[in-house]
């Protein structure tokens, strides 16, 4: 389990287009893993134009009580970073990780359940979390981060 995280300020949001899942809290156990299982099944990451580098990403965005918790509806949208420019094919949409400031949380190399102990750490954190976007990055070498929106201070 991650002990520590990194602050980090990215200049640029990043784009993603993927498959939205629209779920809560008190669902989510049972509606993620299906969700994973059909994005990987149905190959959508080779499916999508414009695709910029390798990574994989798991955004949560489109809170219900955005800017303030993430208690009701939210979307899970899995896919891949695009460029500015790329098309939205149909059956997919667009999440943006906005640019500013990120708490970075690394989770174990190459264990994608590791995320579950990783987030654990990131809700027992006291941050000042935005609530509009924050995202799992899988890279292609094995290594997981989370990727927490802050308030700027």
């Amino acid at each position: 389990m991650p002990s520590a995280y990194q602050i980090s300020h990215a200049a640029d949001a990043i784009r993603v287009v993927g498959l939205e899942l629209r779920t809560h809290n008190g669902e989510a156990m049972h509606t993620i893993g299906p969700h994973w299982g059909r994005f990987m099944a149905d190959g959508w990451a080779d499916r999508v134009p414009g695709r910029v580098g390798s990574d994989v990403y798991a955004v949560y965005t489109h809170f219900e009580h955005a800017g303030l918790n993430n208690t009701g509806w939210y979307s899970l949208v899995i896919g891949v970073a695009v460029e500015a420019t790329a098309t939205v094919p149909a059956g997919l949409v667009q999440a943006v990780i906005p640019a500013g400031r990120k708490a970075v949380f690394a989770s174990a190399p190459g264990q994608p359940q590791a995320v579950v102990q990783a987030w654990q750490t990131v809700w027992a954190t006291e941050l000042p979390k935005t609530f509009v976007a924050d995202a799992e990055r899988y890279q292609a070498d094995g290594q997981i981060s989370l990727l927490i929106g802050l308030h700027p201070q």
